[in-house]
């Protein structure tokens, strides 16, 4: 049976997946409906729905888990099961990062004022290389979720998941090993991170010049290149205020392995992480035209539907 505090964090985390799942769902089939019919997709929706999609599985994957710890523990015993979650979770979680690291760099290409000749040319050429950045980050993330869960072995995962008292030198030592392992591994998220904090500073110069440039050639016109800015960075500092919280979470999650109450810290933790995805969403839908538009006319039906049936 589960405790009071066991049964509000599970309820916390299904309330959190269902508006993650919710508002990546959407933007994906948006962006879908609108390739069907127009037989082509921009880059930029490319990169959204790639995300979504990359989302929606880490959501799944981080319920899951949850649901595993608190309900069925004995499940991991065996640690291939937990092994074939930590693969996926590990996958999805650098997907998610990279895509949206290509994201930060795509808005900061588009909307950013330089005129450096690389800047220009990679501005020319990004929307074409954009599937096969996307690709690359596939590759990377596969390759990094299977040299992570190669370091996983059955007598780490059967001591943690049973909270044995009298855990032998060896399996102290697996511990060890393969959470410093998976720590490492996952500080490559650094990188990306590093990338799309670098994009925002120089949209915030590009924005900064561009205003000041505004201000000497006065026309009162209203200024889109000004609001493109704007919304771009607050897309950006979104992922990485959000992103932030997530490795919080995620460090969490992982030093919970040497304490006594693992499930617990574990589940604890994986509610901070969902955040991440699941808020996220909603940023992109807000900041873009497009989905903005989509959802007002989603709620608009919705409302029309539920007042019919009120009648």
């Amino acid at each position: 049976m589960l405790d009071k505090v066991e049964t509000t964090l599970m309820l916390m985390a299904a309330g959190e997946f269902s508006m993650g799942i919710l508002g990546n769902a959407f933007i994906g089939l948006v962006n879908c409906m609108g390739w069907i019919e127009n037989r082509k997709i921009a880059s930029v929706d490319l990169i959204l729905t790639s995300l979504a999609i990359s989302r929606i599985c880490l959501l799944c994957i981080i319920l899951l888990d949850c649901f595993i710890l608190v309900l069925y523990p004995d499940v991991y015993t065996t640690g291939k099961q937990m092994r074939i979650i930590d693969f996926f979770w590990t996958l999805t979680n650098h997907l998610s990062v990279w895509f949206a690291t290509c994201l930060s760099i795509f808005y900061f290409l588009k909307i950013a004022n330089f005129f450096h000749p690389l800047f220009l040319w990679v501005k020319r050429r990004i929307d074409s290389v954009i599937p096969r950045i996307l690709l690359g980050c596939l590759v990377l993330s596969v390759f990094i979720s299977l040299f992570v869960t190669e370091n996983l072995n059955d007598d780490f995962r059967y001591c943690v998941k049973t909270k044995k008292t009298n855990l032998t030198v060896r399996c102290r030592v697996n511990k060890a090993q393969y959470a410093s392992i998976k720590i490492c591994f996952n500080l490559l998220t650094l990188f990306p991170f590093s990338v799309s904090l670098i994009s925002f500073l120089l949209l915030i110069l590009s924005l900064w010049r561009h205003t000041r440039q505004m201000q000497l050639n006065a026309t009162g016109c209203r200024d889109f290149s000004i609001e493109a800015h704007v919304g771009a960075m607050k897309a950006v500092i979104s992922f990485l205020l959000l992103f932030i919280a997530y490795c919080l979470a995620f460090l969490v999650a992982t030093s919970s392995y040497f304490m006594p109450e693992t499930e617990l810290a574990v589940v604890t933790g994986e509610l901070i992480a969902l955040i991440y995805p699941s808020s996220h969403s909603f940023t992109l839908i807000l900041g873009s035209n497009k989905l903005r538009q989509a959802s007002l006319r989603m709620l608009w039906k919705v409302k029309y539907i539920l007042n019919r049936r009120n009648f």
